[in-house]
This record gives C-alpha cells, sequence and structure tokens, in this order.
C-alpha cells in the first residue's frame, strides 16, 4: 500500500463516518487523488463507502449499517445536541427539547426524523396523543458519540440554521 493510500486508510480509520469534503480540508492531497486512493481501498476491501443525506461518507469495514448511519448523524452538532439532552433527560417531549437547546421546532423535527429513519431515536405516543422521545438503542450510543466531533462546516450549517430560526421567531 502507498504512503498516500495509508495516509488516507488511517484519517478514515480516526475519523469513522468523515465525509469526502472534510477529508479533502483536512488532507494534503488533491481531491482527485483522494478519489483514486479511496476507489482502489473501496475495492481492497479496507474501507466503507455509504450516502446519507447527500454526502458520501467512509468508514472502517469494521461499522455495521446501524452505526454508520448513527455516526453520519452525530456529526451534525444539532442532532448531536439531541441526542446528549436525550441521554441526560430521557424521556422528553419534543418541546422541552426544543427548548432546551434553544432550536426551533421545525428543527428539532427535521434533525428527529433523520435520528428516527437511523433507529437512533424513537417516538412513543401517550395520552391524547402525547409524544415524547427515547433512546432506541441506549447501550450503543455513548461509545459512537465518543468517536465523532462535528465538522467546521457542519457546526456552520447547524448554527446558520438556529440564527435563521432566531429571526424567524422575532417576526
Amino acid at each position: 500500500m502507498t504512503g498516500t493510500r495509508q495516509q488516507i486508510r488511517t484519517h478514515v480509520h480516526e475519523s469513522a463516518g468523515i465525509h469526502f469534503n472534510e477529508l479533502v480540508r483536512a488532507s494534503e492531497f488533491a481531491p482527485g487523488q483522494i478519489q483514486y486512493h479511496i476507489r482502489r481501498l473501496i475495492n481492497e476491501d479496507a474501507l466503507v463507502r455509504c450516502e446519507f443525506y447527500g454526502q458520501t461518507h467512509y468508514y472502517p469495514p469494521g461499522y455495521d449499517e446501524w452505526e454508520r448511519g448513527a455516526l453520519a448523524l452525530f456529526r451534525r452538532e444539532t442532532a448531536r445536541e439531541i441526542v446528549v439532552h436525550l441521554i441526560e433527560h430521557e424521556p422528553a417531549s419534543p418541546t422541552e427539547t426544543a427548548e432546551a437547546l434553544g432550536i426551533a421546532r421545525s428543527t428539532l423535527e427535521y434533525h428527529v426524523n433523520h435520528l428516527i429513519e437511523q433507529e437512533v431515536v424513537k417516538k412513543e405516543y401517550g395520552i391524547r396523543n402525547q409524544v415524547t422521545l427515547h433512546l432506541a438503542q441506549p447501550d450503543q450510543i455513548g461509545p459512537l458519540l465518543s468517536e465523532v466531533r462535528p465538522t467546521v462546516p457542519d457546526r456552520f450549517i447547524d448554527r446558520f440554521t438556529r440564527l435563521v430560526d432566531s429571526l424567524l421567531d422575532r417576526s
């Protein structure tokens, strides 16, 4: 394995779920070089490629489908904060979660829908259809959360969304 390919492989192993653009930004290599070596690593079964919500993510081969989906979502700051809030305050209503995190209910629903789709969070309906949020697989979430830090671009997107939400709340 070439030095370039080994560096790319090591970076993906250290940042499971990294998406292509972040890999390019964090690397000294040109995008074409990275594409070439990633393709070779995938063909050698040294990496796994998955698409989640419009982004291509790369993983070491040891992660199962659920873990890959969860890691992709945990790269988003708001999704991480929702999960951390549920770890600390489960069960929680959507309204109390949105208020605690300082986000609009629509922003919460956007992220919760993705978290439900990846079986990280579940909604339960109680008396009079009162909704509560729960972690779907709480024992598996902690270790995965510790593996991921949201990337700078993902944090900017989440913070921009929060800014727009706060401006809309004022009108």
